[in-house]
């Protein structure tokens, strides 16, 4: 039922949409192009996409929403999310193919009017602002012949493509935004995720989608060092015709502040590429400004002034996101019961193997055959597993740490077993402890590496978190602390300890004792 109406609400949406698209208004973005169809054509599908992917993004957080206030909803709710973001995920990347066919378009336009004479706006002595028919109007300050008339023609083309890349870096950054946003959603959806099996679905769509932007971030920085240096030249190359050095010293002089402030942000934010665009691009904007103001462009100062206004408001100093992984392993304690709790109603389960975590439990026995409840006189709870053999293999109870687990071998060895064995699982890994002749399973520790002394917040985790195991420092720039039976407790410090003091080298490490 649940799915039957998340069906019936993607296609009444849908149905809007092809309403919507009907007649959707729209503008051509470049004057000129209003009377080319296929052009248009392709603003008109964008526009229903975008329709689309707003009405899916409000039924997504109307959904959230619910589920914030419900959380007994996740179980329902994960799934029907789950497969609305697979929706914006495709709608996003056909609206991104139609972006490409757009661009191009344009941009063949504005070259077509630049070699065919067209005069978009010059510079007069005369005139602070020139006229033109509202039909040939740009914003652009590259646009204007000005630049095609003084710059070498090599140096005027690479100037034309560093504006067009610059249009498909806003396009760029604008992906890596609504792909941030999906992100910061599937953490959230993450942790409200009511089994393992959800998790894992959640958590390989996180970093499928993470490590697109990360190949969207270089994309953005390979692009926009094209623009910012061809940018920089070319206006350079003007001011140092027109003998303005100290316009010239102080764009050096804010270059060199712009990298100064990216670098003080790096590895803080959820790109430095991102965070290198927007802060260079301010700078760079600034710059044309005060190009244009020169040379009396009003038209372009204008429209610059206004891209610093949209500048100033973008908040690209965001925070990394990060899937904390969840441990969704039950673990059972050993019972020993007078009546078997299993019958034909309620037979022995399957054993369950989680993909992530440890868990321990005790093998008490390896059969050709299944085997009746009597045979495993009380034990509870019990499970079993198939083995590669076509062997079936009884197992009791699930522990977190070895400690337990031996507790429980001695409990079952006085109750009459004659040989229970320990058996650990790690990410879906079994080992047969007991029978590998090794006693102890493998142990961890936490290091700590590249630092004499510890800080007090350092010490106060440890204390806290770690207060009954040994700390001992290895040379003179790491500690050591464990050993610890359970990797989810040194996985815990670790972590706690990486919040604090990001600078040093804080890993966990197995070790057999």
């Amino acid at each position: 039922m649940l799915r039957k109406s998340y069906i019936l609400t993607l296609a009444s949406l849908l149905g809007s949409a092809c309403l919507y698209a009907q007649e959707p208004v729209v503008e051509a973005r470049i004057p000129g192009l209003e009377n080319n169809e296929e052009y248009m054509s392709l603003l008109r599908r964008d526009a229903v996409l975008q329709f689309r992917e707003d009405s899916v993004l409000n039924i997504i957080n109307t959904k959230r929403a619910a589920l914030r206030k419900d959380p007994s909803l996740a179980k329902s709710y994960t799934g029907e999310i789950l497969q609305l973001e697979s929706s914006i995920f495709d709608i996003r990347n056909a609206k991104g193919k139609l972006i490409d066919k757009i661009n191009t378009i344009e941009q063949e336009w504005v070259f077509a009017s630049l070699d065919a004479g067209v005069q978009v706006e010059t510079v007069q002595p005369q005139e602070n602002i020139v006229t033109t028919p509202d039909s040939l109007k740009v914003r652009n300050l590259v646009d204007n012949l000005y630049f095609k008339e003084h710059l070498q023609p090599a140096d005027y083309e690479a100037l034309q493509k560093a504006q067009h890349k610059e249009t498909e870096a806003v396009d760029v950054v604008n992906n890596i935004f609504m792909n941030y946003n999906t992100l910061s959603e599937l953490v959230e959806t993450y942790n409200a995720a009511a089994t393992q099996e959800e998790a894992v679905e959640i958590q390989n769509r996180f970093h499928s989608l993470d490590s697109l932007n990360t190949t969207l971030a270089h994309s953005l920085s390979e692009m926009w060092n094209y623009v910012y240096d061809n940018k920089s030249y070319a206006y350079g190359y003007i001011l140092d015709e027109l003998s303005h050095d100290e316009l010239l010293t102080q764009q050096e002089d804010e270059m060199q502040s712009a990298m100064r402030k990216a670098s003080s942000l790096q590895g803080q934010t959820l790109s430095d590429e991102v965070v290198d665009y927007f802060v260079r691009k301010k700078q760079l904007v600034g710059y044309e400004k005060k190009v244009a103001d020169l040379l009396k462009f009003q038209q372009a100062a204008d429209s610059l002034k206004g891209v610093e206004s949209q500048l100033s408001a973008v908040n690209y100093n965001l925070p990394r996101l990060e899937i904390k992984e969840r441990n969704f392993i039950i673990y059972d304690s050993l019972e020993i019961t007078r009546t078997s709790r299993y019958n034909y109603q309620n037979p022995i389960p399957e054993c369950k193997v989680y993909p992530r975590g440890t868990i321990y439990r005790i093998l008490l026995g390896t059969y050709n055959t299944k085997r009746a409840v009597s045979t495993f006189r009380g034990a509870y709870p019990l499970s079993y597993l198939v083995n590669e053999n076509k062997k079936w293999c009884y197992y009791t109870a699930g522990f977190a740490t070895y400690q337990e687990a031996e507790e429980a071998q001695a409990v079952l060895k006085k109750h009459g077993f004659l040989r229970p064995e320990i058996v650990m699982w790690r990410d879906g890994e079994m080992t047969n402890i007991s029978r590998d002749g090794s006693e102890t399973p493998i142990a961890y520790r936490v290091e700590i590496a590249g630092t004499s002394t510890l800080s007090d917040e350092m010490k106060n985790i440890i204390d806290e978190l770690a207060s009954s195991y040994d700390m001992t420092r290895v040379g003179q720039n790491m500690f050591v602390i464990g050993n610890f039976t359970d990797g989810a407790e040194a996985d815990k410090l670790a972590a706690a300890l990486q919040e604090v003091a990001s600078d040093l080298e804080i890993k966990v490490k197995e070790v057999t004792n």
